[in-house]
């Protein structure tokens, strides 16, 4: 009942605060009446809290925010050493002396990588968060490598907000629990170096290369060593706020490296960036005044310079209020219809710009992407694959473009090897995915 968003507990606290007013008024002593008033800052300090944390919809149950400030948390998520490129069974085995398998095989494992950046971001070394499911343990699962979902936070935030606040990992675990979803690593880099800057995903003039950090240094660096395909079609990416809007900008501009995006509550053009300068924080302009690069990393613009017909990741859009929030999404898939009719979008009252609003919308982008990632890892003939859980029941995904029909299915399985879609002496798993594809996304609009 006294939740920490629970209209009770705003009035527990008032109820104190007047209390203690009353006190410091009517006591006789000065020494009451002075403990009383010291006394008072602490349910008004509280209630200041609690609306902060209800406005951002940050915190739903007291556990966690326990897990949150105690060793139970994110805060101490094991890093596991990152072993060399290509050697997946080494890490494996780094990973089996890290974390406690048994465990994990029955609710997954969250571990931490220190990933050094190369290239234009080899400046950059930063913590990545990485949530295995619990099939990643799983002996009928040993042969498999598993799609991905690069999830994008927002600003301020760190990668750890997708565990502490919106409790992705739970979501996704009930879902394949229930067959409605399949099982797929997460990976949540840090965007911005710390919770205060604003980089939004892009390779700012003169400063740090954060694009080229979260398109290819990550994916590439978790692709040598974690058992998960190459980026590609088997990769999603996911983000909201301005994680929305990093993921819109880096799946247009990298469409080989991307075969599906999420944007929940983003925006489609980027707005100046926040950095620390010498302790001072300012508003710059990421282009330094390019209006070429502007355009180039406005994902509004990139689709309306398309040619119709063009390769593009597949899309999920997501928003709520405020009002700008959803006019942005409907433009920008009416944008997106034009290469794709079939877009969905999902408009929800739940919240406004807020954890709250987020939560409701991972369930659905779950839904659509993880069943369509694991049929993606066997449509493409990929080495070590075994049958897509999320075709289960033997249903297509529906699409207007690149449609996958009986015919085209059945021609996909034989140019697998037969070793490639099961592992020599295993036997597939249980279809732990989605066992249907829905035709549209439950309360889809348009």
């Amino acid at each position: 009942m006294l939740e920490p968003q629970s209209t009770a507990l705003f009035l527990l606290l008032m109820v104190a605060f007047g209390c203690l007013v009353v006190w410091a008024v009517v006591a006789k002593q000065a020494v009451f009446r002075l403990l009383a008033a010291c006394l008072a800052f602490v349910p008004a300090m509280l209630f200041g809290v609690v609306a902060v944390n209800k406005y951002y919809g940050y915190y739903e149950t007291w556990s966690a925010v326990v897990a949150d400030f105690t060793n139970g948390g994110v805060q101490n998520i094991p890093r596991v050493p990152a072993a060399g490129p290509g050697s997946g069974q080494a890490f494996d085995h780094l990973l089996g002396s890290t974390v406690n398998v048994q465990q994990a095989a029955q609710s997954g494992a969250v571990i931490g990588l220190v990933v050094n950046g190369s290239g234009l971001a080899k400046r950059i070394v930063r913590d990545v968060v990485v949530y295995l499911p619990p099939q990643y343990f799983q002996k009928q699962y040993a042969g498999y490598r598993f799609p991905v979902i690069e999830l994008i936070h927002g600003q301020p935030g760190q990668p750890e907000d997708w565990l502490a606040a919106l409790d992705v990992q739970t979501t996704l675990q009930q879902l394949v629990a229930a067959h409605r979803a399949d099982p797929v690593v997460l990976v949540m880099p840090n965007v911005n170096g710390n919770r205060t800057n604003s980089l939004q995903c892009l390779n700012q003039v003169g400063g740090p290369a954060d694009e080229t950090y979260v398109a290819t240094n990550v994916p590439n660096f978790v692709a040598a060593r974690v058992r998960v395909e190459p980026p590609g079609r088997r990769w999603g990416i996911a983000g909201y706020s301005e994680g929305g809007y990093c993921t819109a900008n880096l799946a247009l501009r990298h469409p080989r490296r991307y075969g599906f995006a999420g944007v929940l509550s983003g925006y489609f053009r980027p707005l100046d960036s926040r950095v620390e300068y010498r302790h001072i924080f300012k508003n710059v302009d990421p282009f330094h005044g390019n209006v070429t690069l502007r355009e180039k990393n406005s994902p509004a613009d990139i689709l309306r310079r398309l040619p119709a017909g063009s390769h593009i990741p597949e899309f999920w859009i997501g928003a709520s209020r405020p009002r700008q929030d959803i006019k942005d999404a409907v433009m920008f898939v009416a944008l997106l219809r034009k290469q794709d009719p079939a877009t969905p979008m999902l408009l929800t009252a739940n919240g406004v710009h807020n954890a709250v609003a987020w939560r409701s919308m991972i369930t659905p982008m779950l839904e659509w992407m993880t069943p369509r990632l694991a049929q993606a890892t066997v449509a493409q003939g990929c080495n070590g694959c075994v049958t897509p859980f999320g075709t289960a029941s033997g249903k297509m995904i529906p699409s207007s473009r690149g449609a996958l029909t009986p015919a085209g299915w059945a021609a996909s399985q034989a140019r697998i090897p037969a070793h490639a879609q099961r592992t020599a002496g295993a036997k597939l798993p249980a279809a732990p995915g989605a066992g249907r594809l829905p035709d549209r996304v439950p309360l889809a609009t348009g």
